[in-house]
C-alpha cells in the first residue's frame, strides 16, 4: 500500500513556485524519493496546476536512459519546456546524466520554471550543484517510513507489533513483508548491493566491494557507539585515510548517518567523537545476519535518531562534562535533550538516565524515552514518555 509522505510533501509545497531555488531531494535508494515526486505531481494537478505544464522524467527508466548527457537533456528541455508559462520540472536520479549540473544551472535562468531534482548520492548532488548555482538550492533529505507510516503501509494496527516488525525488516516503503522472510532478505540484499555498486563503488572508482562490505558490517555492528577511523582501519586492515574516504562515501550514499558530538557546556562540536546510525534496520539485519543479535537497545536508539531527523531536527550526541546525553536536538532557536532506554524501572537505571539531564542548567526541554508503560509523566522537570507512542505519532 502506498503511503502519503505528508512531512516531505509539505517541504516541497513550502518551496512551490520559488523558481530561483532548486529543490534537491536526496535519500538512500528505495526510500521513496520517486514516489514522493509522483505524489507531489498529483498534488499540483489537484491544486489546478495545468498537467501539461508539469514534467517528470526518471533517468533510470527506458525513456530516461536515452538522455545520457547534457546535450541530450538540453535538447529535451528545449522541446518540452515553454519559456513563458509557469512550469514544474522534476528530474529523477539526475546523476545518471553526464554534465547535468550545467543544464540545471541554465534552468535557473528561466523565470517561470520550478526545478526539482533527486539523486541517491547527497554529496555529489550538493557539491556539483553548488559549484554552478552558488547558494540557490535547498536539500530535502528523505528517510524511510516512520512507525506511523509503517502501520498504514503494512496494515499493522498495534504500534508495538509495528515496532517489532521494523526492528526486523526495517521500513523501506517498497518491501512487502507479507511475502515472507526469504523474499524480505533477497529484497534488502538487493538494495544494499545496488547502493554499493551504483552509489559508492562508481563514485570511488574502485572495485573492492569486499572492503566496503567489511566497513559497512563494522558500522552496522556499532550503531550508537562512539566510533573512530583508527579502530575501523585496524579491524579491516587498510589505512586510516582510506577508511575515512570509504566511510564518507557510505554516508554520502545515505546507508548511514553521522551524528557529531556536541559539548553542551562549551557549545561547540567535539571533532574526535561521534556515532553512526543505520538508515534502515532491516538492511542492517540483512547484512549482519545472526551477528545482529537480539538486543534492541541500540536499534531503538537508532530509530529515535531517525525520527528526530524526520521531524526536522539537527541531531547531535550530547556531552555534558563527564556524562553523555543520547541526543541534543536543534530546530531553529530551540533545543531538546533526549535519553533513550529500554527500561528505567529499577532505581539504579532511573538515576543513571535522569542524572545527565538533571545536571544541565538551562531551560530547554528534556525527555527520557522508554519502553516502559508505568512510571511515566514528569520528574524534576524531565518528561518521561513511552517510546512506542512517541515514535508512532508523538511530538
Amino acid at each position: 500500500m502506498e503511503v502519503r509522505r505528508t512531512r516531505f510533501l509539505k517541504l516541497l509545497h513550502d518551496g512551490e513556485c520559488d523558481n530561483d531555488v532548486v529543490k534537491v531531494v536526496t535519500g538512500m535508494r528505495r526510500c521513496g524519493k520517486s514516489v514522493l515526486l509522483k505524489q507531489y505531481q498529483q498534488d499540483l494537478i489537484d491544486n489546478n496546476r495545468p498537467s501539461d505544464r508539469i514534467f517528470r522524467i526518471n533517468f533510470e527508466t527506458l525513456q530516461g536512459q536515452e538522455i545520457a548527457d547534457k546535450a541530450a537533456l538540453n535538447e529535451w528541455i528545449g522541446s518540452h519546456i515553454p519559456p513563458d508559462d509557469q512550469t514544474f520540472l522534476m528530474l529523477d536520479e539526475i546523476q545518471n546524466v553526464e554534465g547535468w549540473e550545467m543544464s540545471v544551472a541554465a534552468l535557473c535562468t528561466m523565470e517561470r520554471c520550478d526545478v526539482y531534482i533527486t539523486g541517491s548520492n547527497s554529496k555529489m548532488l550538493s557539491s556539483d550543484l553548488a559549484t554552478h548555482i552558488s547558494g540557490r538550492y535547498v536539500e530535502i533529505d528523505v528517510l524511510p517510513l516512520s512507525l506511523a507510516e509503517v502501520m498504514e503501509c503494512r496494515g499493522i494496527s498495534d504500534p508495538e507489533n509495528a515496532l517489532a516488525d521494523v526492528l526486523v525488516h526495517g521500513s523501506l516503503p517498497g518491501l512487502d513483508t507479507s511475502r515472507g522472510e526469504e523474499y524480505a532478505t533477497q529484497y534488502l540484499d538487493g538494495v544494499f548491493n545496488t547502493v554499493l555498486v551504483k552509489d559508492v563503488l562508481r563514485i570511488l572508482h574502485m572495485d573492492r566491494a569486499d572492503v566496503l562490505v567489511d566497513i559497512a558490517r563494522f558500522l552496522y555492528s556499532n550503531i550508537g557507539n562512539i566510533t573512530n577511523m583508527a579502530r575501523i582501519a585496524e579491524v579491516v586492515g587498510i589505512s586510516e585515510p582510506t577508511v575515512k574516504r570509504y566511510v564518507n562515501a557510505l554516508v554520502d550514499a545515505r546507508l548511514f548517518y553521522y551524528a557529531e558530538c556536541y559539548d553542551i557546556v562549551g557549545r561547540k562540536i567535539l571533532k574526535t567523537r561521534g556515532k553512526y546510525y543505520a538508515t534502515d534496520l532491516g538492511m542492517r539485519r540483512s547484512v549482519l545476519g545472526g551477528a545482529a543479535g537480539t538486543d534492541t537497545s541500540r536499534p531503538l536508539e537508532n530509530l529515535v535518531y531517525l525520527e528526530l531527523r524526520r521531524r526536522g531536527y539537527k541531531v547531535r550526541i550530547g556531552s555534558y562534562r563527564d556524562a553523555e546525553v543520547d541526543f541534543t536536538a536543534f530546530k531553529g532557536d530551540q533545543v531538546h535533550y533526549y535519553q533513550v532506554t529500554q527500561t528505567m524501572l529499577s532505581e539504579e537505571t532511573r538515576m543513571r538516565e535522569l542524572r545527565p539531564l538533571e545536571s544541565i542548567r538551562d531551560n530547554y526541554r528534556k525527555t527520557v524515552l522508554t519502553m516502559d508503560r508505568i512510571g511515566l509523566g514528569s520528574e524534576k522537570g524531565i518528561d518521561i514518555a513511552n517510546v512506542v507512542e512517541w515514535l508512532s505519532g508523538g511530538s
